[in-house]
């Protein structure tokens, strides 16, 4: 994989939705989605980008 891009929570929740995953619960200012039994947490923080291993980890489990 190149250089990751910038996303915003809002733009991985995006790409979440589309590949499949519901949101299971929200806890403060993360969201919990799940798809079959993987798990991915999304930290919701105003106009923040995500650190690169949380975006990583939605571009992984989009292309699975």
């Amino acid at each position: 994989m190149g250089k990751l891009p910038v996303l915003t929570a809002q733009e991985a929740e995006r790409i979440l939705l589309i590949s499949g995953f519901q949101l299971l619960r929200t806890k403060g200012s993360h969201k919990i989605y799940i798809r079959n039994k993987e798990k991915i947490v999304i930290p919701f923080h105003s106009k923040k980008t995500l650190h690169p291993k949380i975006t990583k980890s939605v571009l992984e489990a989009e292309n699975k």
